[in-house]
């Protein structure tokens, strides 16, 4: 019993450092040295790329990851490339993984749930509007798990995906790591850490937001 209580507690702790990561980041580059690499890679790649993992840290993780870069615990340029890397190809896996479970599982054409018909709809709005999508739910935690997923659903064309995916992936990791490494070792950052982590969640999902609303004003300007 005493056995099987210490795993749990283990298990917890594991868990709460791993979906606070950023919190623990020092003493996991302190523990692992050169394995931390590879632990970010995989849960970049995870956060992204697996429909089930969307509440692994992600722009919190990179900021913080930019700013141990900048006090010379990780390399910059080694650090981008993976994490390019990851990004890109948990988008690829995603959007793979939706293209083959989407017509599956929308064939029926009565459906209430899962009518053929919203199939094609998806297709339809991916295929107009997919591009932008990609990228901007890069920034909106939670959304850019499922986004990837969703445009494979609905089967958007694989190019059209592919190039704003590694635009999207890009631009996130460039972003947000580099934002950490210029500024969250300026005092003012690091003692109001978690206040500058929330502002980068509200910056993240602000473009989502506007584009939201200009949907709307859009949608009411064209209404009769």
């Amino acid at each position: 019993m005493e056995i099987l209580s210490t795993l749990f507690g283990w298990l917890v702790h594991a868990l709460n450092v791993l979906l606070h990561l950023d919190k623990y980041l020092g003493g996991v580059i302190q523990d692992y040295g050169a394995w931390t690499y590879l632990i970010l890679f995989l849960i970049i790649f995870c956060e992204t790329g697996l429909v089930v993992t969307p509440i692994l840290p992600g722009d919190s993780l990179l900021f913080a990851i930019g700013t141990f870069c900048g006090l010379g615990y990780l390399d910059l340029y080694l650090t981008l490339g993976l994490l390019s890397v990851a990004a890109i190809l948990g988008d690829t896996v995603n959007y793979g993984v939706g293209k083959y479970i989407g017509p599956k599982v929308f064939h029926y054409e009565n459906s209430r749930i899962f009518r053929k018909e919203y199939l094609r709809k998806t297709h339809a709005f991916y295929e107009k509007y997919g591009g932008k999508t990609i990228i901007i739910a890069r920034f909106v935690p939670i959304v850019r798990t499922f986004a990837p997923f969703v445009a494979g659903v609905g089967a958007m064309t694989y190019g059209k995906f592919l190039a704003y995916n590694v635009a999207g992936g890009l631009l996130w990791v460039f972003s947000v790591t580099l934002a950490g490494y210029f500024f969250g070792n300026i005092p003012v950052v690091k003692n109001n850490f978690t206040a500058v982590i929330l502002g980068i969640i509200f910056v993240s999902v602000l473009p989502g937001l506007i584009e939201y609303i200009r949907h709307r004003r859009a949608a009411k300007a064209a209404a009769p």
